[in-house]
């Protein structure tokens, strides 16, 4: 067959999400678009987050790759399906399909499991010429003339970063640069945290681009949109000296600029970091705290203490730059007390953002294949799987109880109280997520009414649970 025009799709969440508000696109489907227009195919990107597809564009494409986490799989699925009763091919790709072939085949003619610089390429050629062998291509997954669903061997990660462009954002339809700019620096974690599926799509071992490529990005897109900067790695600062370069490179290189990352609480270990990270433009650090019970962060394999976590808020605070602090609620050794602990620990320690997320045991990571094999999982409706929604049953409290207090612990959060605070210090930019937060809570409390009634009817494990 003949494929010129291929269109990606990012379909959008089944909710609101924390990025409602600021869409950030996904870069593998970007990153993935722009090495097939530089081998001369027609391609575009759906981000429906951003803007409402070109379905036009897309049913007259040759092929369309759909790239779908664990919450948007079922809209993932109905849009695949109605591309392919068109006669038109599909792949899909991303975490969702990468752990569960089996379902995403039902769907889709091909699946690229983990990263599909290398293996998407190849996949047009068979496509096209036949050649290579399905079989032959490392990565995939498909179906054979049977019905027979076959696996071929992983293909290795890639080892040069340095080898791929960077990602086109002009690329995805309706994209505007006063987005938020995603940059991508860095592959791969080498913690192992249970509920995290990071290191199963891109492996233990951190993969960098050269700083002078990083360097080079940022100057492209500093030079493309005045938008904040996102670092979209997993640990911006996990091999300090060269984040450090790479800082340095921005500052002596006329590159300051407003810019965000996520980073582990080891930041704080480095003031000259801290205090680059400032100078650089660094406006908000988004940290993986997770929980502040110590038996929680040993059980979840986080590698940090409480002492660890209030260390880095002042130090990052110390330096002027916000943070935004992530916490993941319900583990086995959490209660309805420890989530109240939480909320009070980010009120008294000054986080100006948080996101309080009920444990989501995603397909891939540790915490899902032992909740599916010991009976845990109340469902496998994916579109709850959106760290929005209980979805297990907890070992120290009622599901539902879990469920009201995460959306409790936000509404304490972002309170009146907070805004008003945020307001008399003439912070006019967190007195407005203030009042948003406070917006979306009641919205999603509304939202989970009968989510919640539902919970109610879960019956309860075999040994009690206590509230």
């Amino acid at each position: 067959m003949s494929i010129e025009t291929v269109s990606f799709l990012e379909v959008k969440p089944p909710g609101l999400h924390i990025f409602s508000k600021f869409p950030i696109p996904r870069l593998g489907a970007v990153l993935l678009a722009t090495l097939l227009r530089n081998e001369g195919y027609t391609v575009k990107v759906f981000v429906e987050d951003i803007a409402e597809p070109d379905w036009a564009f897309i049913h007259r494409s040759d092929l369309v790759c759909i790239s779908t986490i664990t919450s948007t799989a079922p809209r993932a699925y109905r849009i695949a399906d109605s591309i392919r009763e068109r006669g038109i091919p599909v792949v899909m790709g991303g975490p969702h399909p990468s752990f569960m072939q089996e379902e995403a085949l039902r769907h889709a003619d091909c699946v690229v499991r983990g990263e599909g610089d290398e293996t998407l390429p190849e996949l047009l050629a068979f496509f096209e010429n036949g050649t290579p062998a399905l079989d032959a291509i490392h990565g995939i997954a498909y179906k054979d003339a049977s019905g027979r669903v076959v696996e071929t061997p992983p293909r290795p990660l890639l080892a040069d970063l340095n080898s791929l462009p960077a990602p086109d954002l002009s690329l995805i339809h309706g994209w505007k640069p006063t987005h938020i700019y995603p940059l991508s620096t860095s592959r791969g974690c080498p913690f192992s945290c249970t509920f995290c599926s990071v290191i199963q799509m891109f492996g233990r071992k951190y993969r960098f681009r050269s700083i002078e490529k990083t360097l080079e990005d940022i100057r492209g897109a500093v030079e493309r949109s005045r938008a904040t900067l996102f670092f979209v790695d997993d640990n911006f600062a996990a091999h300090r000296p060269r984040a450090k370069a790479i800082l340095k490179g921005m500052i002596a290189g006329g590159l300051r600029h407003d810019w965000s990352a996520q980073v582990r609480t080891d930041v704080a270990k480095d003031h000259e970091l801290l205090r680059l990270m400032a100078d650089s433009g660094c406006h908000t650090l988004y940290i993986g705290f997770e929980s502040v019970n110590p038996r929680t962060l040993a059980l979840y394999d986080k590698r940090q203490t409480l002492d660890e976590i209030v260390s880095c808020i002042k130090a990052v605070r110390s330096h002027g730059i916000a943070i935004h602090g992530m916490f993941v609620l319900g583990a086995d050794t959490d209660t309805a007390e420890t989530i109240g602990h939480t909320v009070q620990f980010a009120v008294d320690l000054g986080i100006d953002t948080v996101q309080f997320m009920p444990l989501t045991p995603v397909p891939g990571t540790p915490v899902f294949e032992e909740m599916a094999r010991t009976g845990r999982l109340l469902h496998t409706d994916w579109s709850k799987y959106d760290m929005h929604h209980v979805v297990f049953l907890p070992a120290q409290m009622r599901p539902e109880t879990l469920q009201i207090e995460s959306l409790r612990a936000m509404e304490r959060f972002y309170s009146w109280g907070y805004i008003l605070r945020r307001l008399a210090r003439l912070d006019l930019h967190y007195t407005i997520l203030g009042l948003y937060g406070n917006r979306a809570v009641k919205r999603a409390m509304e939202a989970a009414r009968s989510y919640i009634e539902h919970l109610r009817t879960v019956p309860p494990p075999l040994t009690a649970c206590s509230e």
